[in-house]
């Protein structure tokens, strides 16, 4: 293992969406192997240590190297390992088999090729525990409310009262993914503004947290997340992106169960069946990430581990724990009301949001039939 203690290292989770096993529940675990053979292959050259696992139907690379962010050999490789896994899944004729590479060929980044990533480049503490969130049949923004509760809600992360280290409170990095653009909003000082922005969840996700000072990022740094749309790759719906995340623990950040915390509560997000429904975000297990139930609920798994000079000690399975049993149970009792409301809206997305839609052909077969109002 290569000695990384005196330079930064970088996590890198990115995770594309080749193939479903049986439809858009799972990932069947040839494709997996696929993409562990493509890494491993990779270790002391390109990479120090990976972990493979799946959300769903998602394959969710996790690697450590001293490359940092963006890096074209790190992308590469990446690609290389779903481009692996897409033939066989055509092999094996599974559901939308390489559904989220847009592009014939790799050109220096998997942004805007379809895959999402959270990178996130750091000084290794004396001891660095992270934890990477995984999410199926859901969009970036699912992290808004999570991230706001443990950076900037004292009611979920004493550690903002209690931690002199936290007490001056973050940063936010929020990218407006419609126009492209970037604001930093620091809380608890502009915490209303940020709220405001948050909470419109079609257009504002938070990026990147930071804890305040004026020391190097990669010393600041405490999440990250991916922001990539597909929809506004493509040009069109081909899917919901399913977002990652990476938030360091401890020692000046939220405390591990501060970072957990806020997933007792499923709250809504858009995705869900055919990506048209706003539905409860429920906490699994790395086992229990098969959504099945309406292709849904939507699914988020949390693996903690140790950096330990680049190498992933773990992972935890974080959400195995039956402390989450409840929320789990409450996400079931939502799905079950919120279902009952058919294709009507708050169940179903709005108009702009929809992933299918029937609605341009049939106020195109029913333009001719619409009369003006009598005054």
């Amino acid at each position: 293992m290569v000695s990384v203690a005196e330079e930064k290292v970088t996590v890198s989770v990115i995770k594309a969406d080749v193939g479903g096993f049986p439809g858009h529940s799972e990932v069947h675990p040839d494709l997996l192997e696929a993409c562990e053979g493509v890494l491993e292959d990779a270790v002391d050259e390109v990479i120090i240590d990976y972990y493979v696992t799946r959300c769903g139907d998602d394959i969710d690379l996790i690697m450590t190297h001293t490359r940092g962010e963006d890096d074209e050999k790190v992308h590469e490789l990446a690609w290389n390992a779903f481009q692996e896994a897409t033939k066989v899944a055509e092999d094996l004729k599974l559901y939308g088999a390489g559904q989220d590479l847009l592009s014939d060929a790799f050109s220096g980044n998997v942004r805007g090729l379809g895959p999402g990533a959270a990178e996130m480049e750091l000084v290794e503490r004396p001891s660095e525990p992270i934890i990477v969130f995984c999410c199926d049949k859901t969009e970036p923004s699912a992290f808004n409310l999570p991230l706001f509760r443990i950076f900037a809600d004292p009611n979920n992360t004493a550690g903002l009262v209690l931690d002199p280290s936290m007490h001056d409170g973050f940063e936010f990095e929020v990218h407006d993914v419609i126009d492209q653009k970037k604001v930093i909003l620091k809380c608890p000082e502009e915490m209303y503004d940020l709220l405001a922005l948050i909470g419109q969840t079609q257009r504002y996700a938070i990026k990147r947290v930071y804890k305040k000072g004026d020391g190097d990022e990669a010393e600041r740094i405490a999440a990250v997340t991916s922001t990539e749309r597909l929809n506004l790759i493509a040009g069109e719906y081909v899917g919901k992106d399913d977002p990652v995340a990476i938030v360091r623990c401890q020692s000046g950040f939220p405390a591990v169960g501060e970072v957990l915390e806020p997933f007792t509560f499923p709250h809504l997000v858009a995705g869900w069946m055919r990506g048209s429904h706003n539905g409860p975000l429920m906490p699994v297990s790395e086992e229990e990430a098969h959504p099945t139930r309406f292709d849904g609920p939507p699914r988020i798994i949390a693996l903690g581990f140790q950096l330990r000079n680049g190498e992933l000690v773990g992972p935890q399975d974080l959400f195995a724990d039956p402390a989450f049993d409840r929320a789990r149970e409450i996400a079931n009792e939502v799905a079950d009301y919120i279902r009952r409301h058919g294709p009507f809206q708050p169940h179903l997305l709005s108009e702009e949001e929809l992933e299918y839609t029937t609605l341009p052909d049939v106020l195109k077969k029913l333009e001719d039939r619409f009369e003006d109002l009598e005054e």
